[in-house]
């Protein structure tokens, strides 16, 4: 079965997010280099930027998960106002890292799920200290649940509608999300 939308085009992507927030939330969807970052906006260009990494879906639906999450006042500091500590984080480092990450990775599942691409979970930790990968995807499934079990914020909601929509994807219900399928990405 071959769809219009199966290829994931970011160009789309792109759009649909613009259409929706641009002018409500003055914010748009920019693919980038080589890390993400949200720039709040400036006199210069006028918009709030979502700045998703070298044009891979996964990764701006992950930066528009963490807009997503973030309230009013974090977004107008860049990237929320959040520390972010690269890869080679040591224990306690990655474990206050999955922490927080939890949420907005269970939103990225969410979208994901409403455009019917693949999602795995990320530690984001190659070369430091390495958690139990299954455990972390564990609470990100079960955030996912509370989330779908109606805690998803109002511009979530908006999202995950157009998104649907647009890639002709049935509604989210816990019924079905697949576990197994949806962490294909995951290994022992």
């Amino acid at each position: 079965m071959t769809d219009k939308h199966a290829t994931f085009e970011l160009e789309h992507l792109i759009t649909l997010f613009d259409q929706t927030f641009k002018s409500s939330f003055n914010t748009r969807l920019i693919k980038g280099g080589d890390e993400p970052i949200y720039l709040p906006k400036t006199t210069i260009d006028g918009y709030h930027q979502i700045v998703f990494a070298r044009g891979y879906f996964a990764s701006a639906l992950h930066e528009i998960a963490h807009w997503l999450v973030a309230g009013e006042s974090r977004r107008l500091l860049e990237d929320y106002g959040y520390w972010y500590c690269p890869d080679g984080r040591d224990e306690q480092t990655q474990k206050t890292f999955e922490t927080v990450e939890v949420k907005p990775q269970a939103i990225e599942w969410a979208l994901s799920l409403a455009c019917g691409h693949p999602f795995s979970v990320s530690t984001d930790n190659l070369s430091g200290w390495q958690s139990c990968r299954h455990q972390f995807q564990d609470k990100v499934y079960q955030r996912l649940i509370c989330l779908i079990e109606g805690e998803f914020n109002e511009r979530t909601k908006l999202f995950i509608n157009v998104l649907q929509q647009f890639y002709t994807q049935p509604k989210l219900t816990t019924k079905h999300i697949q576990y197994r399928h949806q962490c294909e990405g995951i290994k022992e």
